[in-house]
């Protein structure tokens, strides 16, 4: 009697391969699937717009102030704008994988870029209006370095995770899972900056209005920044939400679109049009608006805050 082991039946395949219909459209389980929903390239077209005006409006002031930190608001609008291109292309040829990687990792990543441009402006309204003062305990100076780098530091996770999740398709749920996972990770450490950030911010908001400081242009800047990081928060938390329901088909925000454009895309676009209303490199003018000044010293008249007619403010 034959004792040799009877062969098993393979396993069933995880999906299938299926005929693309027009624009390149398969169901999202579909081993050839690049996209957990339909895209519309209507939607992404009117966003690819929208970024696309204030991107001229952001390169625009850029040229006009005449200072670096805004060139990394420039970069969020571009990056957007070049994003919801690839989107809209996207649409038109859901089969073209390149469309799906480089699109998705700039949605993912540009926003980072807005975050940089808050921690560089508000720790130059701070040394503006108080420079004898601290900023959550530090330097102004310091305060940027301290923030950027953990925005870097975010920067390389999602980027990481990001990438994962951009490569891995119907066939490679397990990829897909580990890049969430990895990216929800750099979100966590960006959001937690964000929070102790928009703290020091009320702060500063807080003093600015006992002392009188800034007038109504820079309570309105300052109130600008608030708001910004705001929509930052809003857009951070829905990604925690969307990717905490994990990397499957069944994950309802997954798989329709309009999440993403509603709570990521949206918030985003009007941060970046809040920026131009009020812009800080309008107010951050002259001397007073950067770290050194002649004698080594910088701020409003010096080293001490005045209220907007020259009175001292006391600390």
């Amino acid at each position: 009697m034959d004792s040799s082991p009877s062969p098993t039946a393979p396993p069933p395949p995880s999906c299938t391969t299926a005929i693309p219909s027009a624009h390149g459209y398969v169901p999202p389980t579909a081993c050839n699937a690049n996209y957990g929903f339909h895209p519309s390239f209507e939607w992404n077209l009117v966003f690819a717009v929208a970024f696309g005006i204030t991107t001229v409006a952001h390169a625009i002031q850029t040229y006009h102030y005449r200072k670096w930190f805004p060139l990394t608001i420039l970069l969020a609008a571009l990056q957007q704008t070049l994003c919801f291109v690839l989107r809209a292309l996207g649409a038109l040829d859901q089969q073209n994988s390149t469309y799906v990687i480089v699109s998705t990792l700039l949605f993912l990543l540009a926003p980072l870029w807005i975050n940089a441009f808050l921690y560089l402006s508000t720790a130059r309204l701070s040394h503006l209006y108080f420079p004898s003062s601290r900023f959550l305990g530090l330097a102004p100076r310091v305060v940027t370095k301290v923030f950027i780098l953990a925005d870097v530091l975010s920067f390389f996770i999602q980027a990481a995770g990001g990438g994962m999740m951009a490569q891995a398709d119907a066939s490679d749920r397990t990829l897909a899972r580990t890049g969430q996972k990895v990216y929800m990770a750099g979100i966590g450490v960006q959001l937690g900056f964000v929070v102790v950030f928009c703290f020091g911010v009320g702060r500063l908001l807080r003093r600015m209005r006992r002392g009188g400081v800034g007038g109504r242009r820079g309570m309105g800047t300052v109130w600008g920044v608030v708001g910004v990081g705001g929509l930052i928060v809003v857009r951070v938390v829905f990604r925690l939400v969307e990717f905490g329901w994990g990397a499957e088909a069944s994950n309802p925000i997954l798989g329709n679109e309009a999440y993403q454009l509603g709570l990521d895309a949206l918030p985003m676009v009007v941060a970046l049009v809040v920026v131009n209303v009020v812009h800080p490199a309008a107010v951050l003018k002259g001397e007073g608006g950067s770290y050194h000044t002649k004698g080594g010293r910088g701020g409003l008249e010096g080293s001490e805050a005045r209220d907007s007619i020259g009175r001292k403010v006391v600390e």
